[in-house]
């Protein structure tokens, strides 16, 4: 079995007031959603565990790794 991928990937929501709900990466506003998409959202996530909801939340941000990091991090231009 694969190992199981990073539980905290830095992403919280928070709900406000009007039924909107934002998704925070690391503090900082990711994505918000409002309307059905907010409560289909807020469904899903009260049934996944900690890790799943992460991954979810960074699938839907847009915000995950790609696969090529190493390759980058390897590049002159970012080595430092």
């Amino acid at each position: 079995m694969p190992t199981p991928p990073d539980s905290d990937l830095g992403f919280t929501v928070r709900t406000r007031k009007g039924g909107r709900v934002e998704v925070m990466h690391r503090g900082r506003l990711a994505a918000s959603l409002g309307g059905g998409d907010a409560r289909e959202l807020l469904d899903e996530l009260a049934q996944l565990p900690e890790a799943e909801a992460q991954q979810l939340l960074a699938r839907l941000t847009g915000n995950y790794k790609r696969g090529n990091e190493r390759l980058a991090a390897d590049h002159p231009r970012n080595r430092r």
